[in-house]
């Protein structure tokens, strides 16, 4: 099985609820166990900062899943829960999974890149996985979580929101 570490956030609707529905799909499909996850966080939008804020979560599953075939199951639950990638590209959305880091695998395919292109430069994303990995290293920048962290310039706003989902 692999370790992979996927970010979950909304900004529309039941926010909490989203996350927590994407959390028990994820759990309760085939070829994926839910390890641990991190606290809810709010957080300000990362470039449009007059959308609606989102609450943000970091989740370690284990997987037997290949990168793609995972990237499917993410489209597919973010299509359960109302997510149309066609009419809210970057919009407001009420689930969006991103995966952050697939081991230690570098994967570049169409509509996939791991690890994540930006997730160096995201506070919302970096700030919960400081709080299960803070040591895990980016297999490209060769920087442990922590230490991206530490470098970034102008952290968008990151605030504790919820207690984590681990009972799922």
């Amino acid at each position: 099985m692999t370790i992979v570490y996927l970010c979950l956030g909304s900004n529309k609707g039941d926010r909490v609820g989203y996350i927590q529905q994407a959390c028990s799909l994820l759990g309760n499909s085939e070829g994926i166990k839910i390890v641990r996850t991190s606290s809810f966080y709010e957080t300000q939008p990362w470039l449009e900062k007059d959308m609606p804020w989102f609450v943000n979560a970091v989740v370690e599953i284990k997987t037997t899943l290949e990168a793609k075939e995972l990237l499917h199951k993410t489209m597919e639950i973010e299509a359960i829960l109302g997510r149309d990638r066609e009419k809210e590209p970057d919009g407001n959305r009420t689930i969006d999974i991103d995966i952050l880091f697939y081991g230690n695998d570098i994967v570049d395919v169409e509509d996939l890149q791991i690890p994540h292109v930006f997730l160096h430069q995201r506070a919302f994303v970096l700030v919960p996985f400081l709080e299960i990995n803070q040591d895990f290293v980016h297999p490209v920048l060769n920087k442990t979580v922590s230490d991206l962290y530490e470098e970034l310039e102008e952290p968008e706003q990151v605030y504790l929101y919820g207690t984590k989902i681990n009972d799922l």
